[in-house]
């Protein structure tokens, strides 16, 4: 950011009536702060370098020697369970909103856990920015889990469902 660059900035806040305004960008920090809000107040403008960021690399953690039996058992029912999600498909969120199960508050839910469904069925609905958008099967199949809860945020790609194919 060049000097033009920043009095424009100084001339724009001290229109706009505003008493502090804080500007980072990659490598200069600038805080503009107006007088008492009158006419013709002091402005003080602060503008800091900013060194680059480096990254510290991680200290690697001490592994032991032996493994304790707990720690081999372990592994086990998690790799079951991965080879078993491994067979059903994840309806993941398009978008960004609030996740719905019901059409609304007096209706029953779309699809519960255990109920077969077909390719296009509805499962939920979310909210949008006050446009509710149905959330389709693209698959056949039985849904083993609801991973959300009923009017919960959700984010895109969050998994919503966990269908069986077979």
């Amino acid at each position: 950011m060049d000097l033009k660059e920043i009095q424009n900035l100084i001339k724009f806040v001290a229109k706009s009536g505003a008493s502090e305004v804080n500007l980072e960008m990659d490598d200069v920090k600038i805080t503009i702060k107006t007088g008492d809000g009158k006419a013709g107040g002091e402005s003080t403008t602060i503008v800091q370098q900013m060194p680059p960021v480096v990254a510290q690399p991680m200290a690697a953690a001490p592994v032991a020697a032996a493994p304790t039996p707990a720690a081999v058992e372990t592994p086990a029912p998690e790799a079951a369970k991965a080879e078993e999600s491994d067979n059903y498909i994840t309806v993941k969120s398009p978008i960004i909103g609030t996740f719905y199960r019901k059409p609304s508050p007096d209706k029953p839910v779309f699809a519960e856990v255990g109920q077969q469904i077909a390719e296009g069925d509805v499962l939920c609905v979310i909210e949008a920015m006050k446009l509710f958008n149905e959330i389709e099967s693209e698959v056949s199949g039985k849904i083993v889990k609801v991973l959300v809860d009923d009017s919960s945020p959700v984010e895109f790609e969050q998994p919503l469902f966990l269908i069986d194919p077979s």
